[in-house]
């Protein structure tokens, strides 16, 4: 989903990194009608700010999206990011699934396996009491790709999480092969931000986190107990 921060905070004639702020930015490659600049500091892809669509748009896309609790196919998606995460945690323990969408299912799977669930979305489930707690283990699933502002988001869902927590993070990382520009991914308007292995590497790093890929779309960030927030 996308998560926006207040417009006046927001300068279109920047040209800095969403994710680390940095200015060392070059012009990656062109799609449909966008552009895709790239930082030399984290490798984090991303569209410029006045080449997003309107919040309105935003949503209607995600209003498409056919996401049911009951589909089994969906469930054995989302095992992707459950499989891994349960089996690293303690039962009973206090959960947050970050972008949850129209359809909260990985909450529900979660719960059904012993553990506390809270929810956030910016457009279905806007409770900012939720961004206020503290969770042994938070989820991201399809997500990042949406969001505006990563830097901000990432580093604050990572400030909820506990020492010796774990971070879940599902999305399709930039390929090698085909080329970039005919990627799939790209044809979703709202995919704004776009993560390689060392983008997620770096941010492991400014975490002082371990860093496990499962496959080739799941990454779990631990915060090891003597870590410090960023």
């Amino acid at each position: 989903m996308s998560y926006r921060l207040p417009f006046q905070k927001q300068n279109r004639a920047a040209r800095h990194c969403p994710l680390c702020h940095k200015t060392d930015i070059h012009h990656f490659s062109r799609n449909g009608g966008r552009d895709y600049l790239s930082c030399r500091t984290c490798q984090l892809i991303f569209v410029p700010a006045e080449q997003y669509v309107s919040a309105d748009d935003e949503k209607a896309q995600y209003d498409l999206h056919n996401n049911h609790p009951d589909d089994p196919s969906y469930r054995a998606f989302l095992s992707r990011m459950f499989l891994p995460m349960q089996n690293r945690l303690k039962l009973g323990s206090d959960g947050l699934d970050f972008g949850a969408g129209p359809g909260p299912t990985l909450s529900l799977m979660f719960e059904e396996a012993g553990h506390r669930m809270a929810i956030y979305d910016h457009f279905y489930a806007p409770t900012p009491s939720t961004l206020g707690q503290s969770y042994d283990f938070i989820t991201a699933t399809e997500v990042v790709e949406h969001l505006h502002h990563p830097g901000f988001e990432l580093d604050r869902l990572w400030s909820l999480l506990k020492p010796g927590g774990l971070l879940g993070v599902m999305t399709q990382l930039v390929p090698e092969q085909p080329p970039f520009a005919d990627w799939y991914y790209l044809k979703d308007p709202t995919h704004v931000s776009f993560f390689s292995q060392s983008t997620f590497k770096w941010l492991a790093e400014q975490w002082q986190a371990e860093l496990n890929f499962v496959g080739n779309t799941v990454m779990l960030f631990h915060k090891c107990p003597a870590t410090h927030d960023a």
